[in-house]
């Protein structure tokens, strides 16, 4: 009897673990993180795949899940975090896709933003490599403040741009699909 009680209490450590513990093409996903003196939670997370290739993993933070895109879009502090899981993805590739999304969330109206897009894009001037990250802290007080492998750039401010910014991943014409539901945690 003995036994079978250790072995039931490691199947509910094991299982407790596995429920903590949330790992995406390869990259271990945190439950929470903290920006700025804030605690956000995992609302969702997934892959960015073209052509049958893994491109990074995006995950989205808020203080209270939700589904609701009015909600995230409005909330006081939302972070995408996108691990970069492919050496195939360039400065110039990442770029480009970049400005596609800006263009995609505002329909083609990037006019009024375009100085605060030129400077968030010196963020991907240097070489990205498999294994980076890119966080993208974007609140209502202040804009959005950019962190690559964790070093904090500087912070682009603007509600138009931070908007359009959320919208590349959760807007009507999202970078994809697929990872925009695992985002919201409908997948």
């Amino acid at each position: 009897m003995k036994s079978l009680t250790k072995i039931a209490f490691v199947i509910l450590f094991l299982m407790s673990a596995q429920a903590q513990a949330r790992v995406i093409s390869d990259v271990d996903i945190a439950e929470s993180i903290s920006i700025s003196e804030h605690t956000l939670n995992l609302n969702g997370a997934g892959v960015r795949s073209k052509f049958f290739m893994d491109l990074y993993v995006g995950s989205l933070y808020l203080p209270q899940r939700t589904t609701n895109i009015d909600n995230i879009l409005n909330a006081p502090i939302v972070v995408i975090r996108l691990n970069m899981t492919s050496g195939m993805i360039t400065s110039d590739k990442m770029s480009d896709a970049i400005n596609d999304g800006f263009d995609d969330a505002t329909d083609g109206n990037v006019a009024d933003i375009q100085a605060q897009i030129d400077t968030f894009m010196a963020l991907f001037s240097d070489e990205i490599a498999e294994g980076d990250q890119f966080t993208f802290a974007a609140t209502k007080a202040f804009g959005v403040t950019a962190y690559k492998n964790g070093q904090q750039q500087p912070t682009i401010e603007g509600e138009l741009f931070r908007q359009a910014l959320l919208k590349i991943w959760l807007g009507d014409k999202p970078a994809q699909k697929s990872l925009k539901k695992a985002m919201l945690g409908q997948s």
